[in-house]
């Protein structure tokens, strides 16, 4: 096929406004006045039957010679099978990926492809479903544990023994559980891997049995009647400040969370008819209940509403249920009530803690009290599961929590004063059936 039909470039200066489409042969051409003054350079070639066009840029910024030497760079890679079109595009490509490899050297951010890389992607798409305080704790974990180890590395280069060796170092540390849960979000992290066709397996999926098993704790909690009777007596003896010590004698009372309680403010109680609303941001829930959650309706006993009408004559004023001492506008720490049962000899590992009360409330309220399990677990706040779903439980459990509450209130104060009736269920002592054979041993020696 002919090449090379125009002159030189002087032929293209001489172009007027309105002339046509000048060729050069075997698919190079140009387009004269295409916008105001602008000359285009295009090239036409036929790939497996298909018809495809290049743009080799712009005239006079890409001379007669340079568009030549462009269009015969296609034509060889034609001859060779290649397709023109598809080689551009992947070099193209290839430049902007050099290119942002270079920025995110300039800037410290981790290279494309790498476990760091992809972990703050997976993070970023899941980090708007999460509280402000998990995805903090979530990506501390990660900063702290795994991406200083194996964040540089390729994630399809990463096996199991490199992430058990990442969990292990936690692990020797004395941390079981955040060994655990290192290995945990490093597995989400894999399958969102898996997800984006980077990876084809998990390597964090079957380190979980080489990793040892952390020992579960709960907080401690009273459950002995004559052990909570003096932890309430004490209570009411606790020579701290009297914002405390109302806050102690609410604790066992309403069941609620310390933080729960600690960061009340006035404007959610009515004390006429004995109601507090928790707001559904302070609850423990996911991030979409707690911003658009009913708030948690706690009834209030007529024990609770005289503590919190003394108070009130106190704090009221401050908006602050419980206002730190010295500090202006804020609420009283998360360590002074575990702070004040050490004060009073009471060990938070062993004997009592704040939060335990509720682990006491459940014990106690369904097995001495005889409330349904549900009705106490929905005033705990807990999710309650039920045939009829929760318009049921709003409707019908609502008198029989009202209910509960009042028990509750007056079987700790029977109890605290030595009153209460209600018997507690006491294992007879151990006597193991073998100490009839010594009984008849020793029956028999009398009788020779």
């Amino acid at each position: 096929m002919a090449r090379e039909l125009i002159k030189s470039d002087k032929t293209i200066c001489n172009l007027k406004p309105g002339a046509k489409r000048l060729s050069d042969g075997d698919g190079l051409y140009l387009l004269p006045f295409a916008s105001g003054q602008t000359h285009y350079w295009r090239f036409d070639y036929t790939f497996n039957g298909k018809r495809n066009t290049l743009s080799l840029g712009v005239y006079p910024d890409t001379t007669l010679a340079m568009a030549r030497g462009k269009a015969q760079e296609y034509r060889t890679m034609l001859a060779g099978g290649q397709d023109s079109s598809l080689a551009r595009k992947e070099s193209k490509k290839a430049i902007e990926q050099a290119r942002e490899v270079q920025r995110r050297v300039l800037k410290g951010e981790p290279a494309l492809g790498s476990f760091e890389e992809v972990g703050r992607r997976w993070f970023a798409t899941r980090e708007q479903d999460w509280c402000d305080s998990y995805s903090s704790k979530v990506l501390r974990r990660l900063e702290l544990h795994a991406f200083p180890c194996i964040g540089h590395m390729p994630i399809g280069d990463i096996d199991p023994p490199k992430v058990l060796e990442v969990c292990r170092r936690v692990e020797n540390n004395g941390t079981l559980e955040t060994a655990h849960r290192v290995m945990e979000l490093s597995s989400r992290i894999f399958r969102f891997a898996i997800a984006e066709g980077k990876l084809k397996f998990d390597p964090a999926r079957d380190i979980r049995d080489a990793l040892k098993k952390p020992v579960t704790t709960h907080f401690a909690a009273v459950i002995d009647a004559d052990e909570l009777a003096r932890v309430l007596r004490d209570i009411d003896g606790y020579g701290g400040t009297f914002v405390v010590r109302c806050a102690l004698q609410l604790t066992p009372m309403l069941m609620v969370r310390p933080g729960e309680l600690r960061l009340a403010r006035w404007e959610e109680f009515d004390l006429d008819n004995g109601l507090w609303y928790v707001p559904s941001e302070r609850l423990k829930r996911v991030k979409d209940h707690k911003e658009n959650g009913d708030p948690h309706l706690v009834p209030l006993a007529p024990q609770a509403v005289a503590i919190l009408e003394d108070l009130f004559s106190l704090t009221g004023r401050t908006g602050r249920v419980f206002p730190a001492e010295g500090r202006q506008g804020r609420c009283m720490s998360e360590n002074t009530l575990n702070t004040a049962f050490r004060n009073m000899g009471y060990s938070t590992k062993e004997d009592v803690t704040a939060h335990g009360f509720r682990a006491t409330a459940r014990t106690l309220a369904v097995e001495l009290l005889n409330f349904p399990e549900a009705v106490v677990e929905m005033q705990l706040a807990h999710v309650v599961k039920d045939e009829n779903g929760t318009a049921y439980n709003r409707t019908e459990f609502l008198q029989k929590r009202f209910e509960l509450m009042r028990a509750w209130a007056d079987y700790l104060e029977d109890l605290k004063k030595g009153r209460q009736t209600i018997k507690h269920p006491v294992l007879p002592t151990f006597t193991p059936v073998t100490q009839r054979l010594a009984a008849n041993q020793s029956l028999i020696a009398v009788r020779a």
